[in-house]
C-alpha cells in the first residue's frame, strides 16, 4: 500500500509541475531504468526491475579516463563480495557509451583503466537516468556529466539513502557498507528499531519510543555525566 500511494504521489507532483521529472526522494520507489551496460567485457542489458528482492547499491560518476573515478570503481569492485554477502547488487552508471567503457575496462590499472570488474557499468548515454535520479548537471562548465549520486535501494524498490558528492571528491566503501548493514538491519529488526549515530554492526540500537530509549541512553551516557 505504501508503494502505491508513493506512487500516485509522485505522479500527482511530476503533473503538478509541468511534467516536470520528480526528484528522488527517500522512501519513495526508485526511478526505473533499462540500459545497455559492460559487465566481464561484453555488453549488456541492465534492469532495476532485475535486482527486485536484493538491495541495490547505485552510484553515478562523471566520466572515463578521468581521475577520481577509477579510484571509487575499483574499490567497490574490490569489496564486491562483501555486498554480494549482503545480498546487494552493485551497479554502476556514466553518461560514456558501451563502447567507452569497454576501451576503459581493457586499459590496464596502472595506465588509470579499470582492469577486471564485478559489476556492470551502465552506458547513461542519452542522460535519461542522471536526470531521473536528480545527479546530472545541467549548467557550468561540467553541464551534461552526472554528480557523485550514490543511492541504496530496499528489496521492494524503496530509496533508503541518498548521498551526493561534488565532483572532486570520492566516497568511501566502508560508509557505504556500514550504512547499507543499518538499514538492513532495522528493515529485518522492525518493532521500532533504529541505529544511533555511527552504529556499527554489533554495537547497540534503541527503540524509537520515548521511555524505551531511555535504555539506550543510561547504557551509553550514565558515566559521561
Amino acid at each position: 500500500m505504501k508503494v502505491v500511494i508513493a506512487v500516485a504521489v509522485a505522479c500527482v507532483l511530476a503533473l503538478a509541475f509541468g511534467g516536470a521529472v520528480a526528484q528522488p526522494r527517500v522512501q519513495t520507489p526508485a526511478p526505473l531504468f533499462e540500459a545497455d551496460a559492460v559487465l566481464n567485457k561484453e555488453f549488456v542489458r541492465v534492469s532495476l526491475d532485475d535486482y527486485k528482492g536484493k538491495w541495490v547499491v547505485l552510484f553515478f560518476y562523471p566520466l572515463d579516463f578521468t581521475f577520481v573515478c577509477p579510484s571509487e570503481i575499483i574499490a567497490f569492485s574490490d569489496a564486491y563480495k562483501e555486498f554480494e554477502a549482503l545480498n546487494t547488487a552493485v551497479l554502476a552508471a556514466s553518461v560514456d557509451s558501451k563502447f567507452t567503457h569497454l576501451a576503459w575496462l581493457k586499459t590496464k590499472r596502472t595506465e588509470g583503466g579499470l582492469g577486471d570488474i564485478a559489476f556492470p557499468i551502465i552506458s547513461d548515454l542519452e542522460k535519461k537516468i542522471a536526470d531521473k535520479y536528480g545527479v546530472l548537471i545541467t549548467e557550468g562548465e561540467d553541464a551534461g556529466v552526472a554528480l557523485r549520486g550514490l543511492f541504496i535501494i530496499d528489496p521492494e524498490g524503496i530509496l533508503r539513502q541518498i548521498t551526493i558528492n561534488d565532483l572532486p571528491v570520492g566516497r568511501s566503501v566502508h560508509e557505504t557498507l556500514r550504512v547499507l548493514k543499518a538499514f538492513q538491519f532495522v528493515h529485518k529488526a522492525g518493532d521500532n528499531t533504529v541505529c544511533p549515530a555511527n552504529w556499527q554492526e554489533g554495537a547497540r540500537t534503541m527503540k524509537a519510543d520515548p521511555e524505551d530509549c531511555k535504555e539506550y541512553f543510561r547504557a551509553v551516557f550514565e558515566d559521561t555525566e
